[in-house]
This record gives structure tokens, sequence and C-alpha cells, in this order.
């Protein structure tokens, strides 16, 4: 049954939307598994504890704006299962920033991607939702080219913050590869504690 409220909401828009929520879901679940891996009592970091319990509390959030969205535009959710971690060990911390860090841009990919779709079909709303919540300058370009709501929501609720969190990931994988936090376990306990204020 169609919803009452949609209007110009395209089928692949509403699609893709679906599949950002699944990716948001599976972001978060990484971070969660990481998070619980430097919590561990062998592993003891809970300035990294902090820091991804942080993201996976973000990309949730994200999760549930997209929900929000959805159902505001007259979009029907359709949850998918949420693929688990690729891996449940992370090694150190290096190790799972350069994977934050990867997850991140896959997620910053995925939504250039929605909002070129919603550009091209013609959807305001979709771009600035992507726009305010999400996206950066770059997304200015697109905007001026399709759909403004699209653009608009895509940039405001999400670009921005993606690549905020891109560039924090990049500044701390450059700190501890130059600390060698990879093989010095020492060097990875003072980031956590000094840069990620962890307390021990």
């Amino acid at each position: 049954m169609d919803s009452q409220v949609r209007q110009n909401y395209d089928r692949d828009c509403e699609a893709l939307i679906n599949k950002m929520i699944n990716l948001e879901l599976y972001a978060g679940y990484t971070y969660t598994s990481m998070t619980h891996y430097f919590e561990r009592d062998d592993v003891a970091l809970p300035g990294f504890a902090k820091f991804f319990k942080k993201n996976s509390e973000e990309e949730r959030e994200h999760a549930d704006k997209f929900m929000e969205f959805q159902n505001k535009r007259g979009g029907r959710i359709m949850l998918q299962d949420v693929k688990k971690p690729e891996r449940d060990e992370w090694d150190n911390g290096l190790t799972a920033m350069q994977c934050a860090l990867q997850l991140e841009k896959k997620v910053n990919q995925a939504l250039l991607d929605l909002h070129k779709v919603a550009s091209e079909k013609g959807d305001p709303h979709l771009c600035d939702f992507l726009e305010t919540h999400y996206l950066d300058e770059q997304v200015e370009a697109i905007k001026k080219l399709g759909d403004p709501h699209l653009c608009d929501f895509l940039e405001t609720h999400y670009l921005d913050e993606q690549v905020e969190a891109i560039k924090k990931l990049g500044d701390h994988i450059t700190n501890l590869t130059k600390m060698d936090a990879g093989n010095n376990r020492m060097a990875e306990y003072l980031f956590d504690k000094h840069t990620l204020d962890g307390s021990s």
C-alpha cells in the first residue's frame, strides 16, 4: 500500500536510503566491535574504546535519521540483515584506526552516490536532507545541477560530519604511525591516554 504522504519520491532514492540505513547500522556494529575489543582486560585501552563508542553512537543516530526521513517522505523502511564486522580481533589501535578510515570513506562515497541519484531524480527534499546533515562543500556543485532538496539534506546532516571524521582518523593514523604504535605498545598506551583521553 502506498503512503498518503508520498510525493515526488523516486523509488530508486527510497531503495538507496534503505541501503544507507543498512550501511550506517553496519558501521555502528563495526565500531561497537572495536569499542569492546579495546575494553577487554587484555587490551585495556579506554581512550580507544571511548573514541570508537562515540563513533558507534553517531552511526546509529545516522541510521535513525535516515529512517525518520524515509517515513517523512512516505517511503517504506526495508531493514536488511546487518553484516558482521570484517574481523573480531583489531590487533592494535593503528590497525583499528586504519579500518575505521576505510569504513568512513565507504560511507562517504555511499552518501555522495545517494546525493548524485537524488540530484538526477530531481528530489530537492532528499538533497536538502543530505546536505544539511552530511555532505561538505563538494555537494554545492551537485546541488546547482539537480535536486536541491536531497542535496540540502545530505549536506546538512552527513557530509560535513563525514569529512571531519575522515580527517580526524587520518590525523590519528599519522600520529600512531609516527610513534610506531603498531609495534610499540607503550606508544599505543600513551596515545590512548593523552590523545584519546583514556584513563587508567
